[in-house]
């Protein structure tokens, strides 16, 4: 276990320098491009020019969503509050709401803490506290390698993320017997502060218990199980296959056997390549999860960027095209997230797709 343990930390950082970056770098396969890269026969085609793409977002925010970020970032809580409440039992949304509100009250604390004085005992305001913690811990720790991370900057990693379990209890504690957001959210303190396996299990089955096909719930789980964090090679694999396996067509669960055989491949735990039967099987599989998807899933933008990229290293340039044309302006998804520069790697691929396509 102490050889593991730098690797454990290194892998913490990442995880939370990606999880701010969303608004969640490793060792990324980029697709081969031409250097140096140049947008122009995609703009010919009628596609955003690379300035106009946006690498943080993985598609256009709800315009009630981006209302509430704008004015709690001049102070206001109201707007936030009421999109919460609006949400009711939409469970994928709430958790997505929640995150994007969680990461803006960690830059701007006030709006959350006057909220949070009008009603003390809203369960809104206390899931967006617990995500603001957890998001706040990452920004502390930073996203250097453990040598280069001062013990001043670990000390506050810690604390924090301690304070983000009391946090989430609080946020446990108020809100109603089915809703799962603050054990989604206690995924994340699992990972950063190494919850047992069994523990992690039992976290789970309680989630799946009120939101069985929860996205984001099964996303920040398999990060759990990798192998990179606390899990293995095999114990992701089964995680992903037995979600994909279970879910009807249309959850995008076929998303997250192709999410782990990245990680594992990108950070040097399995060497099988990425233009392999394997993986081409597993893109036919969520192809067809995204064409059964209701349209307005809130994680339907992020999982067709993720068939895009496979695509590309597949060399099934005409279907990445097709994708390229419905998710074109955005790249703030996986894979395409953990890249120094996600624009940069999406206009190339999209420019490689341009060109072997015809």
């Amino acid at each position: 276990m102490p050889r593991l343990l730098p690797l454990i930390v290194i892998a913490i950082a990442v995880y939370f320098w990606v999880k701010n970056r969303r608004g969640t770098g490793s060792r990324a396969t980029a697709p081969a491009t031409a250097d140096p890269v140049t947008d122009t026969r995609a703009v010919g085609l009628g596609f955003l020019p690379k300035e106009a793409v946006d690498g943080k977002l993985a598609g256009p925010r709800a315009p009630e969503l981006t209302a509430a970020l704008e004015t709690a970032r001049t102070g206001g809580w109201e707007p936030a509050a009421a999109l919460l409440a609006a949400t009711g039992k939409d469970w994928q949304r709430r958790s997505q709401y929640v995150a994007a509100l969680g990461r803006v009250a960690a830059d701007e604390d006030p709006w959350l803490l006057t909220w949070e004085k009008a009603h003390p005992d809203d369960p809104d305001a206390a899931a967006v506290r617990a995500e603001s913690t957890v998001t706040l811990a990452g920004q502390v720790r930073g996203a250097a390698r453990a040598k280069d991370t001062t013990q001043e900057q670990f000390d506050g990693f810690h604390r924090l993320m301690f304070q983000a379990r009391a946090d989430v209890a609080r946020a446990a504690e108020s809100a109603p017997d089915d809703d799962p957001t603050p054990a989604i959210i206690d995924i994340w303190v699992g990972i950063a502060l190494g919850r047992p396996h069994d523990e992690m299990r039992e976290l789970f089955a309680r989630i799946t218990a009120r939101a069985p096909y929860h996205y984001e719930a099964h996303y920040h789980a398999l990060q759990y199980w990798c192998q990179k964090w606390r899990g293995s090679v095999q114990l992701a694999t089964d995680f992903a296959a037995h979600a994909a396996a279970s879910a009807p067509l249309g959850s995008l669960f076929h998303a997250f056997p192709l999410i782990c055989y990245y990680e594992h491949e990108a950070f040097g735990h399995t060497s099988r390549g990425f233009n392999t039967p394997e993986v081409s099987t597993l893109v036919d599989a969520l192809a067809a999860d995204v064409a059964t998807a209701d349209p307005d899933h809130p994680r339907l933008r992020e999982v067709r960027l993720l068939l895009t990229w496979y695509l590309v290293q597949l060399k099934r340039y005409p279907e990445a095209l097709q994708q390229f044309r419905v998710v074109d302006g955005y790249a703030g998804a996986f894979p395409w997230f953990y890249f120094p520069d996600p624009v940069e790697k999406y206009v190339a691929a999209r420019e490689l797709t341009v060109r072997k396509a015809g």
